[in-house]
């Protein structure tokens, strides 16, 4: 993980953390998403730490709830590469004892992610080759 991406999961942690946050008055993007009724987006995800990985899920999920609030219909795709192809294998036979629940964490919020309309997931298959993920 470089830095740039390490301050940002460390914000991002720190976020959802303060006090108060979670219960605060949601922010409005009327402005920003005036004539807006459908979100495309990507997630290009290539993180290798299971628990920031786990952070950005729930913003992500936090992301596709605040956008059907708004009266825009999400549609999302996730790729994920490199390093994070590892967290969503189903292998977890070099998981570390004390990062099972983190990993069983990433899985549920997967599920709950793919369960909703217009989310789609893929792994990138050359990573999977070439790591000899199944």
């Amino acid at each position: 993980m470089n830095t740039a991406q390490r301050v940002f999961s460390i914000l991002l942690l720190l976020a959802l953390l303060v006090p108060g946050a979670a219960s605060a008055e949601k922010p409005s993007d009327a402005h920003a998403l005036e004539g807006v009724t459908s979100g495309k987006v990507a997630w290009d995800i290539n993180m290798g730490n299971p628990r920031a990985l786990l952070v950005n899920l729930r913003v992500i999920d936090e992301t596709y709830e605040d956008l059907k609030r708004q009266g825009v219909e999400p549609d999302m795709i996730f790729t994920f590469r490199g390093p994070s192809a590892r967290l969503v294998s189903g292998d977890r036979t070099d998981v570390p004892l004390d990062e099972e629940a983190v990993y069983d964490e990433i899985a549920e919020q997967i599920k709950a992610l793919l369960a909703k309309p217009n989310v789609r997931m893929e792994v990138c298959s050359i990573t999977t080759r070439l790591a000899g993920i199944d």
